[in-house]
């Protein structure tokens, strides 16, 4: 039986590039070479390679987070060399990465976002006017960046402008966000024209961990995830419909993850996440466990929508 041949990107150049190679290499350890011929391409090196070896290349799962791999740049190449792949295409990419283009969409979609504030870098900016806007604690993030790198929650006035700078090492524009206090979800998306929305996953930080930070996302118990999330069935659809509706808003295809906050009844999303995780720890993989799917049975459901989405396109 021909095996089929399975381009492996993952690494890059983004400061998340050790989650991405912890990825792929769980990936690649995951798929039987009796059945999948996988070749690991890192673009921060191999860029030439992948254009090279195109032709022999029969579909790409893309293993890449942050910029130049999550925000529709790798995609982009991948469309020009007619080469399949499981995420989300160049727009959906780029829209779901810029976190306050994609809020300005989820508003657009009826769904509830927190309150915020745009910074740009060398902007002049008014801490008390900030303040007297979203009040405290705040929320300062990078406005295009992903797990949680350089994100800090502000409770003091003084440490506002340390987390402003910390923001702008990741990204020219930083988000500002009133702070929800709740409960932590998310919820997955698996599909292409039909959706089907994973259990919701209840993410609860412990110890020193307030909220979902870097820390908290890769190192393990550092938080406690319990799937399916121990909701009221009204909320678990609410909350299952919040993300189906950010996906399909933004257009995303293969799959996503919605982050989201719980506030008494109201559900309030934070982002979606075009390529979400595929280490130990992550989120996707557990909620698909969750409903019976194992580690290859997602994978290969993954390979056969981007299969499917490319059809006699090649």
């Amino acid at each position: 039986m021909k095996r089929l041949r399975v381009a492996l990107l993952c690494g890059g150049k983004s400061s998340e590039r050790e989650i991405s190679l912890k990825s792929g290499a769980q990936v690649k350890a995951t798929l039987p070479k009796e059945k999948y011929e996988v070749t690991i391409y890192d673009p921060a090196t191999d860029i030439g390679k992948i254009v090279q070896d195109s032709f022999k290349i029969d579909v790409a799962l893309v293993m890449l987070h942050g910029r130049y791999g999550e925000d529709g740049t790798i995609q982009g190449l991948l469309d020009l060399l007619g080469i399949p792949y499981q995420c989300s295409g160049v727009l959906a990419s780029a829209l779901a990465m810029n976190k306050i283009m994609a809020k300005k969409i989820f508003r657009l979609a009826g769904l509830n976002v927190p309150r915020d504030v745009t910074i740009t870098h060398n902007e002049l900016y008014n801490i008390d006017k900030i303040i007297e806007i979203l009040g405290l604690p705040v929320v300062v993030k990078p406005a295009d960046g992903g797990s949680s790198i350089a994100l800090s929650l502000v409770k003091d006035k003084k440490d506002l402008n340390s987390a402003l700078k910390m923001a702008f090492t990741q990204s020219e524009t930083v988000l500002i966000e009133e702070y929800i206090a709740g409960r932590e979800i998310t919820g997955g998306v698996l599909g292409n024209k039909e959706l089907l929305a994973l259990p919701i996953v209840e993410i609860i930080p412990q110890g020193e961990h307030i909220f979902f930070d870097y820390d908290a996302k890769y190192i393990p118990g550092a938080t406690k995830e319990i799937c399916p999330a121990p909701l009221p069935e009204e909320l678990i659809e609410k909350a299952k419909q919040c993300a189906i509706t950010a996906h399909k808003a933004l257009g995303c295809k293969g799959y996503s993850r919605t982050d989201m906050i719980l506030k008494n009844k109201d559900i309030y999303v934070l982002e979606t996440n075009t390529i979400p995780g595929m280490t130990e720890t992550s989120l996707f993989p557990l909620a698909a466990k969750a409903m019976g799917m194992s580690f290859l049975e997602l994978l290969e459901r993954l390979i056969e929508l981007a299969l499917e989405r490319n059809d006699g396109k090649r």
